[in-house]
């Protein structure tokens, strides 16, 4: 087992939480005609979610991942930690804002989500980092998913599944980003400290200290695809789709070895896939 079993099942339990409170997003922007409703705009400032097909929402949503790795690694090249840091605030307001006027008012949704971003980034916390994350990859599959149907929602899937084969394996420049991100105490996804560590606490060779991390294209991805099919066949179906995806957590966390860098994805997509057959069946 890649982890201790406490610390696997809270993994567990918290990838669980966040597709679930993710898909409660997601719904909450689909109309009583399963229409898909705009973000709300908040001083008169407005965001809008690209205008592409399916197809070009794929190639779209892949040169975004692909630049923002490059812009990343550059970044950590030129040690520019400030900018990474300003960065990842504007991306994590800008989700927690979707995410939070789905059922807020969109000037209260605006300042909790400042409040958080800064002090999420710049005084980080185990506790606010964790609990925020359940609510960032829900703002960011609203704002996505409804450019993408149940096949390019998969297709993706399938990409990101090879990406991850590749950047983990072959280039190993995902295993960079998440070393680089976890000592910089400012990461996308969860992040468990095996012992009573600060969330900026390098990682160790032993137990004590070491950090579980789940990335956050781990979380936000499979919701891309429980998202498209929530909008055709009901938050039932989706939430199965999100059952499964935690299965294939489960199952990679159950058959990694500790230290070890695994590609998360296409375990994610097998559960999900798996979870789509089930929901063919119904």
């Amino acid at each position: 087992m890649k982890h201790p079993l406490t610390i696997t099942l809270s993994l567990l339990f918290l990838f669980l939480a966040a597709q679930f409170i993710g898909l409660a997003i997601i719904n909450s922007y689909l109309n009583a005609e399963q229409e898909w409703e705009g973000i709300p705009s908040v001083g008169g400032f407005s965001i809008e979610r690209p205008d592409l097909t399916p197809a070009q929402a794929i190639l779209y949503i892949i040169g975004a991942i692909l630049i923002g790795s490059l812009l990343i690694l550059v970044i950590i090249h030129f040690r520019g930690m400030l900018l990474w840091k300003l960065w990842f605030t504007s991306a994590i307001v800008l989700c927690l804002y979707i995410a939070l006027a789905a059922f807020l008012s969109p000037w209260i949704a605006l300042f909790l989500s400042l409040i958080v971003g800064i002090a999420k980034v710049f005084f980080p916390n185990r506790y606010l980092h964790n609990i925020s994350e359940l609510f960032i990859y829900g703002g960011l599959a609203a704002l996505f998913a409804p450019i993408l149907n149940v096949l390019a929602a998969f297709i993706l899937l399938l990409i990101l599944s090879v990406y991850d084969l590749y950047a983990v394996f072959k280039s190993k420049h995902m295993i960079k980003l998440a070393k680089f991100q976890t000592q910089s105490g400012v990461f996308a996804g969860l992040m468990l400290p095996y012992g009573k560590t600060s969330m900026t606490a390098s990682k160790k060779t032993g137990t004590h200290g070491t950090l579980a991390v789940l990335g956050g294209g781990d979380i936000g991805f499979p919701l891309f695809f429980a998202g498209a099919v929530l909008a055709v066949s009901g938050i039932i179906s989706a939430a199965i789709i999100s059952i499964g995806a935690t299965l294939g957590l489960f199952v990679l966390l159950l058959i990694g070895q500790r230290g070890k860098f695994y590609p998360a994805i296409p375990f994610l997509t097998a559960g999900a896939a798996l979870g789509y057959l089930v929901t063919l069946l119904l």
